[in-house]
């Protein structure tokens, strides 16, 4: 967690959940639902808005990540485009999937690795780098389920390391990562133990990443502006504060309160404000500047990310790791996202961004903005999932139906969050979702292959 109490700092961890992204669309296609109508079909970096990244977005990934502007402008592209076209290989390998991740500063390899050697030749033709590997990402998966269940916080970080195939277990004392194996039962050979001296901490401390105060007291930062019906509010970190919690914004006024909230566990909350405070579409970036949000499409390994907190401000790096756990002294939270973006305390709660994309809240992590660190975030999909919020973004119509109403001509539904692997109707025909999002006007699945694969 990243929460600043009045008087006394302390550092906040929480989790990220996995998801997949891919380069063009691979084997996904659609079809128009109406040969009179024909929807305009968008690549995956048009639907995901990554040609028009803002300036400031830019800058940051150029001060951070050591790109020029055209490395920068390329590489959004190259993340989007890689994260539908990773997304329709998984579902075509099955159980053989054993991960993807992006690599180059303009992430412009896409590698996709398999346990079946004979899948080497279609991942090739679909356009990524194929690497043949020991493990299934779904063994490693369920060897960490078991070893979440028995961790302590002398062995505070488990998560899987697909560019190497192995579970990593990080222990802050010596033998504590063997011992939790020995355990578990889990086979040694899965398993890769790493020594640590950081331990992950809580960092306590509506606009994405402004500040606001609980009970007066206490700082974190604003997530993710979203809506609930007509009441407005934002999504933020759980260990921020309990349903009741009362909020006042950046500049003390009077805003709202927490509506509900999960930690351990997970570690994610929403805040509903008062008729005073508006839900904007925006990020705080570099110098106060305005970062527009067009969606919620999580990004793969490798991909780039910036972080707004009240703390630190606006900071980048890159995804390590989705569905990393850690164990705090208050519990284990599981599904959170590792990144080496820098975070110090109050910036907990605050917003990730990749592009133009919302990924997640922040949770916590170790280190700082000075000799830098590790952080992890809470992704937003399951945030919004849980509570039925509808993010705000900029391309919103207005008013429109709620999470899960249907839609003319189909089951798909504007609001609603979907997860890799749903299937929905649409026009008359059948689509599988490839990346998890929340879905709105203008991807409906017969025009966005990036995020749906007819079938």
């Amino acid at each position: 967690m990243l929460r600043r109490h009045a008087r006394t700092a302390c550092t906040v961890l929480a989790a990220a959940g996995l998801a997949l992204a891919g380069l063009q669309a691979g084997s996904a296609t659609a079809a128009p639902y109406d040969e009179d109508r024909a929807p305009t079909v968008r690549t995956a970096a048009d639907a995901l808005g990554a040609a028009s990244a803002q300036p400031e977005l830019l800058r940051a990934m150029q001060r951070d990540l050591g790109l020029t502007r055209a490395q920068a402008e390329n590489r959004l592209a190259n993340e989007a485009e890689a994260g539908a076209r990773a997304a329709g290989i998984r579902l075509d390998l099955g159980g053989a999937f054993a991960g993807a991740w992006v690599d180059g500063a303009e992430s412009g390899t896409l590698t996709v690795a398999t346990t079946r050697a004979a899948d080497a030749a279609a991942i090739r033709a679909a356009g990524a780098r194929a690497e043949v590997v020991t493990h299934g990402l779904t063994a490693l998966e369920r060897a960490k389920e078991a070893l979440d269940r028995a961790a302590t916080a002398e062995a505070p970080v488990r998560y899987v390391d697909v560019r190497a195939n192995v579970l990593v277990v990080e222990e802050a004392r010596a033998g504590a990562g063997a011992r939790l194996v020995a355990a578990t039962g889990v086979p040694r050979g899965l398993v890769k133990v790493v020594r640590t001296a950081e331990a992950p901490r809580p960092l306590y401390d509506l606009r994405g990443g402004d500040a606001y105060y609980m009970n007066g007291s206490g700082r974190c930062s604003v997530g993710f502006p979203i809506t609930k019906g007509t009441t407005q509010g934002f999504a933020t970190a759980g260990h921020c504060g309990r349903a009741g919690t009362s909020t006042s914004g950046f500049n003390q006024v009077a805003q709202g309160s927490f509506q509900a909230s999960v930690f351990p566990g997970n570690d994610m909350a929403w805040v509903a404000t008062n008729t005073n405070w508006t839900a904007t579409p925006y990020v705080k970036g570099a110098g106060g500047a305005n970062v527009q949000v067009t969606g919620s499409v999580l990004q793969p390994v490798g991909s780039s990310v910036c972080r707004s907190g009240s703390t630190t401000g606006w900071h980048c790096g890159t995804v390590q790791q989705h569905n990393t756990s850690v164990t705090y002294p208050e519990g284990t939270i599981s599904g959170v996202t590792r990144t080496t973006v820098c975070a110090e305390p109050g910036d907990s709660g605050g917003s990730y961004i990749s592009g133009s994309q919302a990924q997640g809240v922040t949770s916590g992590g170790s280190g700082n903005c000075s000799s830098g660190g590790t952080t992890f975030f809470q992704p937003l999909n399951p945030i919004l999932q849980n509570y039925g919020l509808t993010l705000k973004t900029t391309t919103d119509p207005g008013p429109g139906p709620g999470p899960g109403e249907p839609e003319p001509g189909g089951t798909w539904a504007a609001g609603k969050v979907y997860k890799a692997g749903d299937t929905v109707t649409y026009g008359g025909a059948t689509y599988r979702c490839l990346q998890g999002h929340q879905a709105q006007t203008g991807w409906e699945p017969s025009n966005v292959p990036a995020l749906w694969q007819r079938v």
